[in-house]
C-alpha cells in the first residue's frame, strides 16, 4: 500500500493547473445511461473515482473509451443492476439509479457501502422517484425500482439539501413523462454544470443556479459534448497550501465565483487573492489569524474544504470554531492532526482550534478522500518528515498531488 512522505518547511511558489471536477464528472458520467448516443466529456480528472465509475458503466453496457483527459461514452444498456462490489467502493454509484428507471423501467442498485438509509440522504432520491411514479423495494441490500410505464413527472419538495438526489432526479425527469419541480434543490456549480449538460443532449431544464428546477421531460436525449468545470475544492485545497506554507502560488484554471465562502473565510484568516483572466494567485498579507467557519450547502461554506481549512487553522494565531453541519463523523483527521502537534478539541458537531506556534512531522494515517489532504497540508507547513499512509484515500479525487506540489518547491515522494 502507498505512502506519501513529505518534508515540510518549504513555501510553495509557481503554478498549479487545476484539473476537472471529481464531484461533476461522476454524475456526468452517469448521463451516458440516458442516451443510445455518444457522449464526449473533455476536462476529465485521471482519478480512482473516475475508474470505479467507468467500471460501473461498463458492467451496464456502455463502453467509456478515456484520451488525453477526454471521455467517450456509449453503448446499449445490457444490465440494470449495480452490484455491490462496485457500488461498495463509492457513494456517488447510486447515481445510476434514476438514469437506469428512466430509460428501462427498473434498475437493481446495491445500497453504497457502509449508507445507513435515514442517516444520510439516499432515502431522498428514493421517496423522489417515488412520487414520480416509481416502486421501491429495498432487498438483500439493494434498492430494486421499477417503472413499467415510465416515469411521470411531480413536484419533490426536498426537506433538506440534497446534491446527490438533485442530481438522480433531474436525470431522471428529463425522461419523466410530463413536468418535474424540485424544490429546495441544491446549487452547487456541480449541479448547474450537469443541468447544463443535459440541456445540450435536448434536456428543457429551467431555473439554473436556483433552488427551483424545472424539468419538462422528452422522448430521448441526444449525444453532446461537454467540458467539465473545474474543481473547486481542489482549488481550495491548493489555496490552503499556498496559504499554510506562506508560499505564493497561481490557480491555473481556477474559478473563484465557484468558492462561495472559502475565499470569504481565506480573506478573513489573512490570506490574498488576486483574480486574473484565467485563475487567481494566492498569497499571504502577514501571518494567519484564526476564523470561525461552519459548513453549509452551496454558497456556504462546503463541508469537502472543512478538513483543509481546520489543519490550516493548526498554525493560526489565536482559536478557530469549526462547526460540521452536513455530515456525522466528519472529524476523523484531528486525532491524525493531534499527533503532529495540533491542538483541538471537539465538542459535539464543533471542533476548537488552538493555533499551535508549529507543527512536528509524525507518521499519520489517511481516514476519508479529504482529510487525507489535511494531513498533506499539515506535513508541508510542519518541521520534520511526515509518512503519510492509505494514502488511495487521496487518489480518489486528487490528480497528480506529488507532482502539482513538486513542480512548486514542495519536497515530496510516493513510497510503495
Amino acid at each position: 500500500m502507498d505512502s506519501i512522505r513529505i518534508t515540510g518547511g518549504m513555501p510553495l511558489s509557481g503554478t498549479i493547473a487545476i484539473s476537472g471536477a471529481k464531484n461533476a464528472a461522476l454524475p456526468l458520467m452517469a448521463c451516458g445511461l440516458l442516451t443510445d448516443e455518444r457522449l464526449r466529456l473533455s476536462n476529465v480528472a485521471k482519478l480512482a473515482d473516475i475508474a470505479t465509475m467507468s467500471q460501473l458503466l461498463a458492467q451496464h453496457g456502455i463502453e467509456v473509451t478515456p484520451e488525453n483527459g477526454r471521455l467517450a461514452l456509449g453503448g446499449q444498456i445490457t444490465s440494470t443492476e449495480a452490484p455491490y462490489d462496485i457500488v461498495r467502493k463509492m457513494r456517488a454509484s447510486i447515481l445510476v439509479l434514476g438514469p437506469l428507471l428512466a430509460r428501462t423501467g427498473e434498475a437493481r442498485v446495491s445500497l453504497p457501502g457502509g449508507c445507513a438509509i435515514g442517516t444520510r440522504p439516499v432515502d431522498l432520491h428514493l421517496k423522489g422517484l417515488e412520487a414520480m411514479g416509481a416502486h421501491i423495494e429495498l432487498e438483500n441490500g439493494y434498492v430494486h425500482a421499477t417503472a413499467p410505464r415510465g416515469l411521470k413527472g411531480a413536484t419533490v419538495v426536498f426537506p433538506f439539501i440534497s446534491v446527490g438526489a438533485t442530481e438522480n432526479l433531474l436525470m431522471a425527469a428529463s425522461l419523466a413523462d410530463g413536468q418535474t419541480v424540485l424544490k429546495n434543490a441544491a446549487r452547487e456549480p456541480e449541479i448547474t454544470d450537469l443541468a447544463k449538460c443535459l440541456i445540450a443532449m435536448g434536456a428543457k431544464i429551467e431555473g439554473l443556479e436556483t433552488d427551483t428546477l424545472t424539468i419538462e421531460g422528452v422522448k430521448s436525449l441526444h449525444g453532446a459534448a461537454h467540458s467539465i468545470l473545474p474543481d473547486r475544492i481542489e482549488t481550495g485545497t491548493y489555496a490552503c497550501a499556498a496559504a499554510i506554507t506562506g508560499g505564493d502560488v497561481f490557480l491555473e484554471n481556477a474559478r473563484a465565483a465557484d468558492l462561495g465562502a472559502v475565499l470569504t473565510s481565506l480573506a478573513e484568516a489573512g490570506v490574498v487573492i488576486t483574480e486574473a483572466e484565467n485563475g487567481f494567485r494566492v498569497t499571504r498579507a502577514n501571518g494567519l489569524h484564526g476564523v470561525d467557519i461552519t459548513t453549509e450547502p452551496f454558497p456556504g461554506f462546503p463541508t469537502d474544504m472543512q478538513a483543509q481549512f481546520m489543519a490550516l487553522m493548526t498554525v493560526a494565531q489565536g482559536a478557530s470554531l469549526i462547526t460540521e453541519n452536513i455530515f456525522e463523523n466528519r472529524f476523523m483527521h484531528v486525532p491524525e492532526l493531534a499527533r503532529m502537534g495540533a491542538r483541538i478539541n471537539i465538542q459535539g458537531a464543533s471542533a476548537i482550534v488552538r493555533g499551535a506556534d508549529h507543527l512536528t512531522g509524525a507518521p499519520v494515517m489517511a481516514t476519508d478522500l479529504r482529510a487525507s489532504f489535511s494531513l498533506v497540508l499539515a506535513a508541508l507547513a510542519a518541521q520534520g518528515e511526515t509518512t503519510i499512509s492509505r494514502v488511495y484515500h487521496l487518489d480518489r479525487g486528487y490528480e497528480a498531488v506529488e507532482q502539482k506540489l513538486a513542480n512548486c518547491g514542495a519536497k515530496v515522494e510516493r513510497v510503495a
